[in-house]
């Protein structure tokens, strides 16, 4: 269930999608442009996705997979997953992978997105804990919203972990330890 309050979920819902109606639907302003406010059966509009999930649950439209999870991406990270682009092709690819794998009948979906992330999820650690400030701006570039949290909260562990190593009490001593009893005398 998604949270009604979470911007990233917002955010990640209001991609386009490719939908064909399945109706004829009257009184409804998709296009501006048009002289009538209705949409013939057969027709192919650009919506976004929550929009287009609510037709999808009425039976009124058909989700269309979107450019992002094509042959050509599945290809691409097939091949050397870290080195493509995922942000520019959806910032939220992952997270609008697993809404939209069900609606669109596509079964191989799921495997695909979860082999892609395993992939990148080794890569994005790893640069994570040793890249240098310029090479670590041109990773974050490519990755979607996703792994640039999981790139951020590594290195921020990285970080506390080398301070822990460096300095600091090591232990500290419980406040009621240091006290001696008085005897029962």
């Amino acid at each position: 269930m998604a949270d009604y309050y979470d911007i990233d979920d917002i955010i990640a819902e209001e991609e386009i999608v490719s939908v064909v109606f399945q109706k004829a639907v009257n009184g409804v302003g998709i296009d501006p442009s048009a002289e009538t406010a209705c949409v013939e059966s057969g027709s192919k509009v650009e919506l976004p996705f929550w929009l287009a999930h609510e037709l999808h649950l009425r039976q009124v439209a058909t989700i269309k997979p979107p450019p992002c999870f094509n042959q050509k991406t599945r290809l691409e990270l097939g091949a050397d997953a870290a080195c493509v682009d995922l942000r520019s092709r959806c910032l939220y690819f992952y997270e609008f992978g697993c809404k939209i794998a069900p609606l669109v009948g596509d079964r191989d979906m799921g495997s695909f997105l979860l082999s892609a992330f395993k992939n990148r999820y080794q890569e994005v650690l790893a640069k994570a804990h040793t890249a240098a400030f310029a090479a670590a701006s041109k990773l974050l570039t490519l990755l979607t919203k996703e792994e640039t949290n999981l790139y951020e909260a590594a290195q921020s562990s990285m970080a506390d972990f080398k301070k822990w190593r460096i300095g600091g009490p090591r232990f500290q001593r419980a406040a009621i330890l240091g006290r001696k009893r008085k005897s029962a005398d």
